[in-house]
């Protein structure tokens, strides 16, 4: 196991270097980077994107590319135009931008925001805990409902209860999450129905005065309506994937056995059956949360006014703040490559019959 776990530590310098390399080349075709966005707003125009009406090919990322005919530029001395090269760094051809970068993210540094007097590693860590909150509430709630209910699913399969249980599941996984957020607004925040839970942020404007049992009960107030909209969709894949897990256990010849011997139901599912079946669940938990933790989340924070890691990187992107996006993109893709080796270990940790070096070979 240890040269599996090796060997897949290995692989994740080559991965990453690939996923920058890929967004590096993206980047160099978009247009309106960051001195265009600094021109603009030198200018006084509301979006960047104006500069580039009708200009051709002047209107491409010269940012990225060295060019210092700058859309939208004219009247503008251009010596301004030097320094800011020089300030974000365009002064220099992109091969030597990148690699530049990547040997200042292998010390972790990831330097500072271009628009925002911060480090974006100060900047993520700022943001992180409306993103952690969403994606560990949501996976453990999604687990807490889906785990018992995908069980009951599985030993009534076929009743009414499995019917009506998979329509309503049905239901949830057709609901979109940001949807069904707009509907938990204007239901129960004041929208058109009832105030009963607050519009935005993450506790309220008082909560440093709270008692230890009011800063949690206020917690849990603010985050009610975005964890439920967020786990919507991940309760009814992960309800759904146990109870089929279950069915595909209870027709194997070894249940069929321990039944043979006279073992009690509840004995042959939960001694027997449980541990095999919920080896995809269980080991999948680490991969869950990821997903619920970058996916979607954007919507959801934006819906709930909620400053995390979605809206940052969205911000990000439309600003042109290259050092947040590439250095969060640097964060969260070392983060999946790691994620992904502890899935394969939450499965030995499950099963230990599990040799991922004997599959390979």
């Amino acid at each position: 196991m240890g040269a599996y776990i090796l060997r897949r530590l290995l692989l994740i310098i080559p991965t990453l270097i690939g996923i920058m390399v890929i967004n590096f080349t993206l980047v160099q075709f978009v247009p309106g980077g960051p001195i265009e966005q600094v021109i603009a707003r030198v200018q006084g125009q509301g979006d960047v994107f104006q500069g580039f009406a009708g200009s051709g090919d002047a209107g491409s990322n010269a940012a990225m590319s060295g060019d210092s005919e700058y859309a939208g530029a004219r009247g503008l001395p251009p010596e301004f135009i030097e320094d800011l090269e020089r300030e974000f760094g365009f002064d220099k051809p992109p091969l030597q931008r990148f690699f530049g970068m990547m040997w200042n993210y292998m010390r972790l540094d990831f330097g500072e925001s271009y628009f925002r007097s911060i480090s974006v590693i100060d900047l993520v860590l700022e943001k992180m805990p409306v993103s952690i909150t969403l994606g560990l509430w949501s996976t453990l709630i999604a687990y807490v409902i889906s785990i018992p209910l995908g069980i009951g699913k599985a030993v009534r399969d076929g009743t009414r209860f499995d019917t009506w249980t998979s329509g309503l599941i049905i239901v949830a996984y057709a609901i979109p999450g940001f949807l069904f957020g707009i509907l938990l607004l204007v239901l129960f925040a004041g929208g058109s129905y009832w105030q009963i839970f607050p519009l935005r942020g993450l506790t309220s404007d008082n909560w440093s005065e709270l008692s230890l049992l009011g800063k949690v009960g206020d917690y849990f107030w603010h985050i009610a309506l975005p964890v439920t909209a967020s786990t919507i969709s991940a309760f009814a894949t992960l309800t759904l994937l146990t109870k089929n897990s279950f069915l595909d256990e209870i027709k194997k010849h070894y249940v069929i056995t321990a039944r043979a011997k006279g073992l009690s139901e509840r004995k042959v599912l939960y001694g027997h059956v449980f541990r095999n079946a919920m080896l995809i669940v269980i080991a999948g938990f680490p991969a869950v949360f990821i997903g619920v933790f970058f996916g979607g989340s954007i919507i959801i924070e934006t819906i709930f006014s909620l400053d995390g890691l979605g809206r940052l990187g969205f911000e990000a992107a439309v600003a042109r703040d290259y050092p947040v996006i590439f250095g969060t993109l640097f964060i969260f893709g070392l983060i999946g490559l790691i994620v992904g080796i502890l899935s394969d270990l939450m499965y030995v940790f499950v099963d230990p019959r599990i040799d991922f070096e004997k599959r390979e070979g």
